[in-house]
């Protein structure tokens, strides 16, 4: 990983990203997991390029970056929606109903868990607690939060972001 290969899908630009991220840190090992987080938040998820600079710049190894993005589920390998879907999966959501909210949002975006709209629009992901268990089951969208939903109240808080544009891809 040399710094002048060839980084073709990232502006030189998003490089000057990376560089003031690790001069805060000062590129220091320790400070892996808060350099990939403020990596995730400036692009929204960790451009394989850019970990690759990281590695470069900093000389840690590939494998021990991408031990650590994998291991924990916070942090994403590929670009996510404008609009992320948190669906709640902690004891009290699954007792009351989580897998039929999250059916039903599968079935309305047309996308399963993990995936992304092909418009965009929407990336649907599973968490194990929002916090809310009095509101169970939740989802949040962004940063509002959705409570003691049925996968009807579901299906149309898609809608209506849809509406908001005049338009819908959705199921009619």
């Amino acid at each position: 990983m040399e710094d002048n290969k060839c980084c073709c899908s990232t502006q030189k630009n998003d490089f000057y990203k990376l560089d003031a991220i690790l001069e805060k840190y000062q590129g220091k090992e320790s400070d892996l997991i808060p350099i990939l987080q403020n990596i995730q938040d400036s692009f929204g998820y960790l451009p394989q390029d850019i970990i690759e600079m990281l590695c470069s710049r900093t000389g840690m190894h590939p494998s021990q970056v991408m031990g650590v993005i994998t291991f924990y589920s916070q942090f994403r390998l590929k670009p996510v929606g404008e609009k992320l879907i948190k669906i709640c999966f902690g004891t009290a959501c699954h007792v009351n109903g989580a897998e039929t909210i999250a059916e039903a949002l599968m079935d309305e975006l047309g996308i399963d868990i993990g995936g992304t709209t092909d418009d965009g629009r929407f990336t649907l992901e599973a968490v194990a607690c929002l916090g809310c268990c009095s509101l169970a089951p939740v989802m949040m969208i962004g940063e509002d939060t959705y409570g003691r939903l049925t996968p009807d109240m579901a299906r149309k808080i898609i809608k209506s972001f849809y509406a908001d544009r005049g338009e819908y891809v959705g199921k009619q």
